[in-house]
Parts: structure tokens; sequence; C-alpha cells
């Protein structure tokens, strides 16, 4: 289960670029109206209507399908992109109690610079260069469902002091993997 900060469109490429291994995003499905990107959207995402339990259990069936595939997951568990001033929102549930259910690692990964470089706001960011840091694995074998909420902030904890370890002083690193 790969989890990262959640700051740009970036994201998703750099997630691609970062990770060695094939895996399928769980997204929200109202990404796939946007014109060019939902047609590529719709290719490597599993779809979820987050207004719909329906929808929301039917992911985990999706999932497993993958995972028996040999694919892994990524879920950007801020469940949306943060407003400009928050540097990592609160994370939900989903990609935990996935990750507890499949029994299956969760991989915190932290985005350093994509908010910097092309934010969703229009006439800011820049060219430079992006960062990346994938960090050690969480197992997650000996977890119950009751665990999620420690792992979820663990996980979270992780990627947090990073950014703010980031914030005073670490500039155009390469990317890098403990």
């Amino acid at each position: 289960m790969l989890v990262a900060n959640h700051t740009s469109m970036l994201d998703i490429m750099l997630m691609l670029y970062v990770s060695k291994s094939p895996f399928v995003f769980v997204g929200k499905k109202e990404l796939v109206n946007i014109p060019l990107f939902g047609f590529f959207y719709k290719k490597v995402c599993i779809m979820v209507d987050r207004e719909d339990t329906k929808s929301r259990t039917g992911v985990y069936r999706r999932a497993q399908r993958r995972l028996n595939q040999g694919l892994s997951i990524c879920i950007f568990p801020e469940g949306g992109v943060p407003e400009e001033h928050i540097i990592l929102d609160e994370f939900k549930d989903g990609a935990f109690k996935m990750a507890i259910a499949h029994n299956i690692p969760v991989v915190p990964i932290t985005f350093y610079d994509n908010k910097k470089r092309f934010p969703f706001t229009f006439f800011r960011g820049g060219p430079g260069v992006i960062r990346a840091k994938v960090h050690s694995f969480f197992e997650t074998g000996l977890l119950a469902e009751e665990d999620k909420s420690t792992l979820r902030e663990e996980v979270r904890d992780v990627i947090l002091q990073e950014l703010k370890k980031s914030d005073i002083g670490l500039y155009a690193l390469p990317l890098e993997s403990e």
C-alpha cells in the first residue's frame, strides 16, 4: 500500500516515477471528468464514489483482484488536496483498513516540492526540482482492524515530520530511499 501526501496533479506522475513496482491508484470518480487526464485516469485507477457505501465496499473486492495480479495499491490518504496553508491534512482510514485487511505493508512516501511547482491555484508555481522520499515500510501482518487508527497516525507522523524537516533547509536533494 503506497501512501503519500497529496499536494498537486504532479503527485500522480511522481508516484509513477518513484514506485519500482506496478500499481493502481484508488481515487475519486469525479476526476474522470477532467479532459485528457480523465481518459488516462480510468486506465490506472480503481474509482470510488466516496458518497456511495456500495462503491466504497466494492473497492476492497477490486483491490484484492489487483493484488492477486501482483499489483500494489496507491492511495492519497488525505482524501483530496488540502488548502494551501495546510502542510498535511488529516488522513482517512481507507488505506490503512485495506492494508490490514489484505495483510500488505504500508509504504509512506513524502513529496516535498509538488505544491510549489504545480499547485491547484492558477498562476502559481514554476519550474524546479521535485523530490520524494520513500520511507521504511510498516508491516501489517500482526495488526487487526482496530489498529488502523494507530497505524494511520504513525504513517502520517512519518510524512509530517519529514515535511517539517524539509521546511528548515533541505533543498534540491535527489530522489532517495531508505
